[in-house]
This record gives C-alpha cells, sequence and structure tokens, in this order.
C-alpha cells in the first residue's frame, strides 16, 4: 500500500493489524533511510527515502500464513512491485491530506508551511508515477472501515 502524506496509509495498517493481519509499516524506524544526493547539480543536498533492501527482502521471503500488508513510500520501492499480489495506491484531495497531517499527533511531517507545500507538490509531481505502479487505486478519503473492507477484498483475491 502506497500514497502520499495524509492518505491514511498508517491508520489503514493499525486497522489490519487490530484484525490480526501481518501488518508493516515502512515509514516506521529500522525500514527505511535518507540518502542525502551528492551530486553537485543539487544545489538544496536533498535527499530522498529509500526503503533497506535487506530488510525488505528478508520480510518477504518471510511467511507465516497470513495476509501481509506493507505501507509506506519510498523512491526504491517499486524495485519490489514483482514480489507484491497487489500494489494499491491510496488517494485524496489535497483538502483532506492536509487536514489529516494536521490533525494528526502522531507524526509531525506535514504541519509546517514548507511541508505542506511539499505534499502539494508531491501530489502533482509524485502521485502520477505511484499511480502508473499501482494495480488498484482507492479513494481514501473514504471512512476507513471502507478502505480496510477493499484492502482485505483485495487480498483475498490475489
Amino acid at each position: 500500500m502506497t500514497g502520499l502524506s495524509g492518505t491514511g496509509k498508517s491508520s489503514a495498517l493499525a486497522e489490519l493489524g487490530r484484525r490480526g493481519y501481518r501488518v508493516v509499516d515502512t515509514d516506521d524506524p529500522g525500514w527505511r533511510e535518507y540518502r542525502q544526493h551528492v551530486e553537485p547539480s543539487d544545489e538544496l543536498h536533498r535527499g530522498e527515502w529509500l526503503w533497506v533492501e535487506e530488510k525488505i527482502t528478508g520480510l518477504l521471503d518471510s511467511d507465516d500464513d497470513r495476509s501481509l500488508f506493507v505501507g509506506g513510500g519510498a523512491s526504491n520501492q517499486s524495485k519490489f512491485y514483482d514480489r507484491f499480489n497487489a500494489v494499491v495506491l491510496l488517494t485524496a484531495p489535497a483538502d483532506v491530506m492536509l487536514e489529516r497531517v494536521t490533525g494528526r499527533a502522531a507524526n509531525n511531517y506535514g504541519k509546517s508551511p514548507l511541508e505542506r507545500a511539499m505534499i502539494l507538490a508531491d501530489l502533482a509531481e509524485v502521485e502520477p508515477l505511484l499511480r502508473e505502479g499501482c494495480t488498484h487505486e482507492l479513494d481514501a478519503s473514504r471512512p476507513l472501515v471502507d478502505i480496510v473492507a477493499d484492502l482485505i477484498a483485495i487480498a483475498s483475491r490475489s
């Protein structure tokens, strides 16, 4: 499961976990790392979040007969798409995403004006790329119970 900040990935994973499914939120510590760009052309010295490939590989190689739901977003996630039965993109309108990041307590990302601007830029630039690689797209502005029901249905068909 992928999507931009504020689309509800963590909330969906938490609910799936409460229902007994295997879940991994790759935004949690240890699953991804930030790599600084060192190219001289990158004057802002930006970087990118990448999944720790050894950990993701180990996770996907493990099996306990339960459906596994992996959520998050990283620049290298598409390397693993062929290992998943489905890649689900959660989407929501900009106003919904911004309202959610403003109101959440467990994650401070999206509260500053710069971060909010980055979310809107990602909506225009990154979400279309995520859409190209997904097998399913869900409107995550709907109630969480509906999103989770759709995710469970997708997993049961895969």
